[in-house]
């Protein structure tokens, strides 16, 4: 291998992209880590064996991070300093044996030639982390791309985390996760792996990381757990989409537009779940329907030198304000207190301008009568006329949140009418919607009889009597 000595450690991240997080249907919150033996590492251009009696050998092309000097308790902004060169990696790994390695990856990925890395090295001096890619091909098709613009855990904080308990020492390496695309080879396939900086001087880049997979002929012996599949590692294995996203299509819209938040509210119970109502609120508009998906804005406490360095220029308040897209609902954890603004007329008609639903804060409103003359309604905790700072520091976007009594995640559908509002999380909008339907319908019923001078007595509810009344009076109309 051209210009790379045996490495010493071999570090390998578990999950660092969004695409591949979004894929596996998961995302930490913190990196984790497994160990590659240095007998694992092979040149370019080599022969890699998919063992006798296996099916399941993955690839999963890697930016690798060499390090060039020793660090111990390095901080985040320094620790890419420790970085000498970058290259390729490509990091294999046999799914027939994840079971047996119970999280371990020792057997899955420290085979022989499981860790090929090279062929060439980029000084970490001439390109900047961020602006890293890496590419796979399978056979000639590109079949994985990711930029380090993608990363979960960037570089510099891979390096501090590890060096909280390890020294890490001169020809070290590790192995930083691999983008969406991974799957699985079969012999004859080429699989190659390359890592560059395209906007840096020169495009500098690895070149071409080659491994040939072949065919093993010697069975594993009895000393040991075999390899073993399932549908589960098959489908990890393949990189089988997780099932597409919760769409809240114009169908379920119309539905829940027809339905008042206090059925909403009845059938949600029914679920189990009592704790889905923002409290205390008014409306700047309520006559009109609030129907939306969640983006979440956090607000915490104001601290001065916090606020110094979070609450001016393009803070957290405005990106979310920016961002919040069409039908969306933005939702404000203000902690409750209305003692300052959380959204003036500026950001409110910014929302309205990008098609938001509505806003919703737990907190002040400033400019209150030309937010109440927008068409967007905006729920909110009372007028205020003080500035975001004099109570609140815009902190981050895009995460749970509590709003009103409320816990608030992104992508929860927002329903609001003059009742208050209702949080239901995605999964159960469906069912909720269609259960939501059917009681109106019932309750209809119900009224008429009233009205007709039935007393409620096994009316309301209906006994078997009443209900078996209902569905004729149901096919009827």
């Amino acid at each position: 291998m051209s210009q790379l000595a045996r490495p010493g450690k071999i570090i390998a991240v578990h999950l660092n992209y969004r695409s591949r997080a979004a894929q596996r249907g998961r995302t930490p919150a913190q990196p984790s880590y497994f160990f590659k033996p240095a007998s694992s590492v092979a040149a370019t251009g080599g022969a890699l064996e998919r063992p006798a009696g296996t099916e399941l050998l993955a690839f999963e092309g890697e930016i690798a991070l060499i390090i060039g000097s020793a660090v111990r308790r390095v901080s985040p902004e320094d620790g890419w300093a420790a970085v000498s060169g970058v290259t390729a990696a490509n990091d294999f790994g046999l799914y027939d044996l994840r079971a047996a390695d119970k999280g371990s990856n020792v057997r899955s990925k420290g085979g022989d030639g499981f860790t090929p890395l090279g062929p060439d090295i980029i000084p970490a001096s001439s390109v900047d982390p961020a602006a890293l890619r890496v590419r796979t091909w399978l056979n000639g098709e590109l079949v994985q791309e990711g930029a380090t613009d993608d990363l979960l855990f960037p570089f510099g904080r891979l390096i501090a985390d590890l060096s909280q308990l390890m020294t890490l020492e001169p020809g070290d390496v590790i192995l930083t996760g691999t983008p969406a695309g991974s799957s699985v080879t079969q012999p004859g396939d080429t699989v190659e792996v390359e890592v560059d900086a395209p906007s840096a001087p020169g495009a500098p880049t690895s070149g071409r990381l080659v491994t040939r997979i072949t065919e093993g002929r010697i069975p594993f012996g009895d000393v040991g757990t075999k390899p073993s599949v399932d549908d589960h590692q098959r489908a990890e294995a393949w990189g089988t989409p997780p099932a597409p996203p919760f769409a809240l299509t114009d169908e379920l819209r119309a539905a829940l537009a027809s339905v008042a938040t206090a059925t909403l509210s009845s059938q949600l119970r029914k679920r189990g779940l009592n704790n889905v109502s923002i409290d205390g609120l008014a409306s700047t508009r309520p006559d009109a329907r609030l129907i939306g998906t969640a983006k979440t804005l956090r607000y915490i406490p104001n601290r001065e030198d916090l606020f110094a360095s979070h609450g001016g220029g393009y803070n957290a308040q405005k990106r979310a304000f920016d961002a919040v897209g069409d039908g969306e609902v933005l939702v404000i954890e203000a902690r409750g207190e209305r003692g300052s603004g959380t959204v003036g007329d500026v950001l409110a008609l910014r929302a309205q301008v990008n098609g938001a639903a509505g806003i919703v804060t737990d907190g002040g409103v400033r400019d209150l009568a030309i937010v109440a003359a927008l068409d967007i309604p905006t729920y909110h905790g009372g007028p205020h006329p003080a500035v975001l700072g004099r109570k609140h520091v815009p902190w981050e976007a895009d995460v749970t949140v509590a709003c009103g009594g409320a816990s608030v995640q992104p992508g929860d559908v927002i329903v609001g009418d003059a009742d208050g509002l209702i949080v239901i999380p995605p999964a159960l909008v469906a069912e909720v919607v269609a259960d939501a339907v059917e009681q109106e319908r019932e309750e209809e019923y119900i009224a008429e009889q009233v009205a007709a001078g039935h007393p409620v007595d096994g009316l309301f509810p209906m006994n078997a009597e009443w209900k078996e009344r209902y569905r004729a009076w149901r096919t009827q109309h």
